[in-house]
């Protein structure tokens, strides 16, 4: 009833100043008044509906908006080289192995450093077949409130949203995933191999936590691909495969 009433004042009043407007079309006032007044109305449009879309729509639309973000994201990731050979998310040895790959290199093993870079790549692809599912599953408790901030808001809002939501559980659910494609693809093995050589030569050895570090990393080139695709749909109509993609990005 109050949206109604807010409604129907904000007629009124164009309808008022409109009349007054054409006694004497050279008033200022008048001008401000309808500015004021269209302005009125247009707030009352956004909050009564108007537009067409509804919450049922909004919160349908991100979740298709993230479902096809994360698939598309996750087909990419998990195909032979999709980290490997991707500049952007290659894994590339920690920080703090920096030095030890720049000494392994050179005494002669790069080739054992190939290894070991490879085989966490692969570990990652491997791994990035269970992303998609993990992140669908996460959307569905998406609030109203959620959606409309995500709508509104920038072009990685959803991504930020989804970030934040499932970072825990699905590093809870990732890591045994990375662990079982670490042994998989020796990763560990060569892993373990490079720093047993390099700590013959070091008076510090190396003990990093591989499977964190490439579960972090996994992680971090799976949420810049579900960013990447969220912008496409937000920006690229060509990139709204669907009816309710169209509705509701189309009338941001």
């Amino acid at each position: 009833m109050k949206k109604l009433f807010t409604s129907v004042l904000a007629i009124g009043l164009i309808v008022h100043v409109n009349a007054q407007s054409s006694t004497s079309s050279e008033s200022s006032s008048g001008g401000s008044l309808i500015k004021k007044a269209g302005g009125l109305l247009d707030k009352v449009k956004k909050k009564t509906g108007s537009d067409g879309l509804s919450n049922d729509d909004i919160v349908a639309g991100l979740k298709e908006a993230l479902s096809v973000g994360a698939k598309n994201s996750s087909d990419k990731l998990s195909a032979v080289d999709g980290f490997f050979k991707d500049a952007a998310i290659k894994i590339l040895m920690p920080e703090e192995a920096r030095k030890v790959e720049q000494k392994l290199r050179q005494l002669g093993m790069g080739k054992l450093v190939d290894n070991a870079i490879l085989s966490m790549n692969r570990a990652a692809e491997d791994a990035a077949k269970s992303a998609a599912p993990i992140f669908i599953d996460a959307v569905k408790n998406m609030s109203i409130q959620d959606a409309w901030g995500i709508l509104k808001g920038t072009d990685t809002a959803a991504t930020a949203y989804l970030r934040k939501a499932t970072s825990n559980p699905l590093t809870a659910a990732f890591q045994p995933v990375i662990n079982a494609s670490l042994e998989k693809t020796d990763a560990t093995k060569y892993w373990k191999e490079v720093f047993d050589v390099y700590n013959k030569f070091s008076l510090k050895p190396v003990n990093s936590d591989l499977s964190a570090y490439v579960t972090e990393r996994a992680m971090t080139g799976i949420f810049y691909y579900v960013a990447e695709e969220e912008k496409k749909i937000r920006t690229n109509p060509a990139a709204r495969v669907s009816d309710i993609l169209q509705k509701v990005f189309g009338a941001r």
